[in-house]
């Protein structure tokens, strides 16, 4: 009997094992072919696996079954870790106000609009209706933050959209939790007790993930191992999220935290900056492999027959959806634009609108309803309905509204010019080293051999240099980027030299406010 037992085990480990791999060749072919071909590339390759899996869906091909746990205590932290670790902590901090703001009243008004609008157009109850609203309330802006780095959209729109995506994930999520319990005749809507319960999971979250995040930053002092050091924060990411959800907290917030701590501070002051591109290289691939496995299986799930039948629901919940997201993102960016300096124009503000889409999140909160709920397939179908419209609609749209409104920049020119001067730089350091070396010392070196290096080097410089007169003659506004570059490095030249006379005893750490402004200047506080 334990031996048929065991056997029967083998059999399912084999056969989810052979799913896995199918999944996984499916996705990074898919996802490869996105990146080749001319034609493709004018889809997002997200987009482009929702469209494969959902022509697998057609034929009833079904590659996996999408558990919610798997979404969000596999998949789900290392999309949001590697997402806070790219942000800058000074373009965050520039753009906090309409991102607090969008990610928190945002998700308030999403989820009142929807679960109004379906309670009071459609037959479901209000408690279901909530759970509706507070799955779709979760962005998911994926595909569009690619669009907007490879048609070069200028930086605020990409840290605005990209910023509200990883706290109003953690806040849906808290709503969904709150409001879950609702429908099932547990727990009635208390405003105080809600509001109550929203800082406890956000406050847990936070605390667990400057905990895990500033331990790792101080860790990673002690010693030079990238290897350690890159898998390090891979347990920072899962572990952050299963020791907040444990404790009572939000694990989103408590991975979001430690990916900004570890981004902004840590890799600052525990990592080389090799180890450094080690690791943001790690990250980029895991979450593009993640990214690739999530988006082809949010296809494959679709059940047509669901989404037929709630057809009248998910037309309700697009409708109001697209209409609550429109008030919430010219009203808040008119808020934020009477608060900051930094002013959000009208077309920024329809892009923000247009290109929120749904996603992984809201997908695998739907799925998390409990199967007691009597109308948890309308839930499923309705989330699943609108999460397609949002890609494929508003997904492969955004581009067209980019080049209308003018909105397609001339990033990838600057990143081209930085990348420029960043050659520059390393080839005159690696030239004044050889200018330091006596040829007379190394006696095994062949003069030639050392003048033909050293020539190499010097017409690699002559033509990089060509490159930058030329990029600045037809931009003249990037000899700015090449000021404030010299500017920037002079601040950090005698932050640097602050530093080094504290640690010698020279100076003690009473410093004067002008040098604490200095050093805050260059750890970009």
């Amino acid at each position: 009997m334990s031996l048929d037992i065991l056997t029967l085990a083998e059999i399912s480990i084999e056969k989810n094992l052979e799913q896995f791999l199918i999944v996984l060749s499916v996705s990074l072919a898919v996802a490869t072919i996105s990146r080749v071909f001319i034609w493709f590339k004018q889809i997002p390759y997200t987009l482009l696996l929702v469209i494969v899996g959902l022509g697998l869906a057609l034929v009833d091909i079904r590659l996996v079954n999408l558990s919610p746990e798997l979404i969000l205590e596999i998949f789900l932290p290392p999309l949001l870790f590697e997402a806070a670790w790219n942000i800058r902590w000074k373009d965050l901090r520039n753009n906090l106000t309409p991102i607090i703001l969008l990610a928190v009243v945002g998700v308030i008004i999403s989820v009142a609009s929807v679960s109004f609008a379906l309670s009071y157009f459609t037959t479901i109850s209000l408690g279901t209706a909530l759970l509706v609203g507070a799955s779709l309330s979760a962005s998911d802006p994926v595909s569009v933050i690619a669009l907007f780095r490879e048609l070069g959209t200028g930086k605020k729109l990409t840290t605005i959209m990209e910023g509200e995506s990883l706290f109003n994930d953690g806040v849906a999520v808290v709503a969904f939790a709150l409001l879950v319990g609702i429908p099932l005749g547990n727990e009635s809507i208390s405003i105080t007790d809600s509001i109550v319960q929203f800082f406890t999971f956000v406050g847990v979250g936070i605390g667990v993930g400057f905990v895990i995040g500033f331990g790792i930053s101080y860790l990673t002092q002690r010693f030079d191992l990238p290897l350690v050091e890159q898998s390090l924060t891979l347990v920072s990411a899962y572990g952050a999220y299963l020791i907040t959800e444990s404790l009572g907290g939000s694990g989103v917030i408590g991975v979001v935290t430690v990916g900004l701590i570890l981004g902004n501070f840590g890799s600052r002051i525990g990592m080389n900056p090799r180890t450094r591109l080690s690791v943001s290289e790690f990250w980029e691939f895991l979450a593009f492999f993640v990214n690739s496995i999530v988006f082809l299986l949010i296809g494959d799930q679709i059940d047509f027959p669901v989404l037929l039948n709630s057809w009248k629901l998910i037309l309700v919940a697009i409708l109001s959806l697209i209409g609550s997201r429109f008030v919430a993102v010219f009203l808040l960016c008119s808020i934020s634009n009477l608060i900051t300096v930094d002013k959000i124009n009208w077309r920024e503000q329809l892009i923000l609108w247009w290109g929120g889409l749904r996603g992984s999140v809201s997908v695998a909160l739907a799925l998390s309803v409990p199967v007691i709920l009597l109308d948890r397939q309308e839930v499923i179908g309705t989330v699943f309905g609108v999460v397609l419209f949002t890609l494929l609609v508003q997904g492969l749209t955004t581009k067209t509204f980019l080049q209308k409104l003018n909105l397609v920049g001339d990033q990838n020119i600057k990143q081209e010019y930085t990348e420029l001067l960043a050659r520059r730089t390393a080839l005159n350091k690696v030239l004044e080293y050889m200018n330091g070396i006596p040829i007379s010392t190394m006696p095994e070196i062949e003069p030639d051999f050392y003048n033909y290096e050293k020539n190499l080097i010097q017409g690699q410089l002559n033509s990089i240099q060509e490159k930058i007169t030329d990029l600045q003659n037809l931009n003249p506004e990037f000899k700015n980027v090449s000021m404030q570059k010299l500017r920037d490095n002079l601040i950090s030249v005698e932050a640097d030299t602050y530093a080094d006379l504290i640690l010698t005893g020279e100076l003690n750490e009473n410093l004067s406010p002008v040098v604490q402004e200095i050093i805050a200047k260059q750890k970009g506080e």
